[in-house]
């Protein structure tokens, strides 16, 4: 059983990250990917060089010059950071982004709209399982290389995205994108279950927006490629499968 656990830049800051996901490796006989953003670091280091991000429809939009603030956020000190942190917890575990040996291989979604911003078109799943079955525990950036011809070698590409196309690449038994909220949210409630439709409807609807409705919509895809359950929420995901939102293709039964 392979779990897939996306962490948002939020999240990274909790200090008790490193020891749940560290508790959540023993307890799932080492087989987990660990995905990470960092929007919050990578939004201060723009800010740090007179730049004001630009988000559509939840991701970011991303210039030539953004594009390299973008691998030094993530690839660099985010990764590396918690990469540190797991591996304090005794944790065997490795950096690596979605530039390393082609692990995540995109093409860009709208050049015009959104910049150097990519889709995934393929995983290397054989450097995951390389990783996996050498008892590593592999902590992704999901800055990818580029197989278009245009725009260079690198693109962003969103973290709930990757995480999504990683846990079908390696028919993952689950996928988890922890945040810094417990779940989706109506009239102040979590929702604790939903389908691909009812994720359509809430984005529809205006229920969810922003970051939230792009987990929805990698929730989705996720799905769509044979993942059997995604589950939305913070870190109590980790240690608790009743929390959160349990996002499945049909409801139980049907």
């Amino acid at each position: 059983m392979t779990r897939v656990v996306k962490v948002g830049g939020r999240v990274q800051s909790d200090p008790t990250l490193a020891l749940q996901l560290a508790e959540a490796w023993d307890a799932g006989a080492r087989s987990m990917v660990v995905v990470h953003g960092g929007g919050d670091e990578v939004t201060a280091l723009q800010a740090a060089f007179g730049l004001t991000p630009e988000f559509v429809d939840g991701r970011r939009v991303t210039t030539p010059r953004d594009m390299e603030l973008v691998r030094m956020a993530l690839s660099g000190t985010a990764n590396k950071r918690l990469v540190a942190a797991l591996v304090r917890e005794g944790v065997r575990a490795v950096g690596i982004s979605g530039e390393d040996a082609s692990l995540i291989a995109a093409t860009p979604v709208n050049a015009e709209k959104l910049g150097h911003v990519g889709a995934v078109q393929r995983v290397n799943a054989s450097l995951l399982w390389h990783l996996l079955d050498g008892g590593y525990l592999p902590v992704i950036s999901p800055v990818s290389r580029n197989i278009g011809l245009d725009l260079g070698p690198t693109l962003n590409v969103n973290a709930d995205d990757a995480a999504a196309a990683i846990a079908a690449a390696l028919e993952a038994s689950e996928l988890l994108l922890v945040s810094d909220v417990p779940g989706v949210m109506r009239d102040g409630k979590v929702v604790p279950k939903m389908t691909i439709g009812d994720t359509a409807a809430s984005m529809s609807d205006g229920t969810v927006a922003g970051g939230m409705a792009a987990k929805l919509q990698a929730a989705s895809a996720a799905l769509r490629a044979g993942v059997p359950k995604v589950r939305v929420g913070d870190l109590s995901l980790l240690t608790d499968d009743g929390r959160g939102t349990t996002i499945t293709v049909t409801r139980e039964g049907t």
